[in-house]
């Protein structure tokens, strides 16, 4: 029977976690990187935002009710929506709003599905299941949601001319946008798919070493693994495909115009 009891961290083992982040600043001095600031930041930015959604979570855990849990889904999905965009080298007027929507339907939907049908949870709302669920789905569906976007907004805006040829030659919306489309949508799959390649080869994910660390059995640990694994794969897969058809949709008009007027570069 193996040990299964949890092991405690204590304060002064994270500060020696993090006293390892040092490798990170000498190897920027040496290489005059400049990456010193930023490191110093991202240190203490994680920091103050894992003990705070930590003690968020543990007080919301304690009172399962829709309301919180959904709240609480709300602020996630903006957040990640907000990053999303950020990453991106264009901006598209009302991208807000299709990326939104579009995460709630591929990542917040899989979430529900992944609570209530597979793991079981009751009620199918508990935040201690739906809340890590969707956080882990918006944080790889933001990233190929952004690599989507960066994408196919760079090629409405530095392959115009070849767009608008196609248009003016009486291409319709779609069949102009199509091959940029599909290229967006698979870069912004890959790495998920990469990720899956690997799993359990090269890397040990996450969620798998975390639930091991805490005392779940391994191969527990392991199905709870490829259930997120086939989560992310699908909520990413169809939010790439819906921002992608959305930016198209409003990148290009009814009138099989280019709306140049409304892509913004950073």
């Amino acid at each position: 029977m193996p040990d299964t009891q949890v092991v405690e961290l204590s304060t002064l083992d994270l500060v020696g976690a993090a006293s390892l982040v040092l490798v990170a600043g000498v190897t920027s001095l040496l290489l005059r990187l400049s990456l010193e600031r930023q490191l110093l930041i991202g240190m203490v930015r994680a920091t103050v935002q894992l003990l705070l959604v930590g003690f968020a979570l543990r007080w919301i855990f304690g009172h399962v009710h829709w309301a919180l849990t959904f709240g609480a889904a709300s602020v996630m999905i903006v957040l990640a929506t907000r990053a999303a965009l950020q990453r991106a080298s264009h901006t598209l007027a009302g991208a807000f709003l299709g990326s939104f929507v579009t995460l709630v339907l591929s990542a917040g939907v899989f979430a529900v599905l992944g609570s209530a049908l597979f793991v079981g949870a009751e009620p199918w709302y508990h935040p201690r299941y739906l809340l890590p669920l969707l956080g882990m789905l918006l944080g790889n569906g933001l990233t190929g949601i952004s690599l989507c976007l960066d994408s196919l907004l760079s090629t409405f805006a530095e392959d115009r001319e070849r767009v608008e040829l196609e248009l003016a030659l009486g291409a319709t919306r779609w069949e102009a946008a199509r091959d940029p489309v599909r290229r967006s949508v698979r870069r912004g799959i890959v790495p998920i798919v990469n990720a899956m390649m690997v799993a359990g080869v090269v890397s040990l994910p996450g969620m798998m070493t975390g639930q091991i660390l805490s005392g779940t059995e391994p191969v527990e640990a392991v199905k709870y693994q490829l259930l997120i694994l086939f989560l992310i794969a699908g909520a990413t897969s169809l939010g790439c495909l819906g921002v992608a058809a959305y930016a198209a949709h409003r990148a290009i008009d009814e009138d099989h115009r280019l709306r140049g007027d409304r892509l913004t570069s950073r």
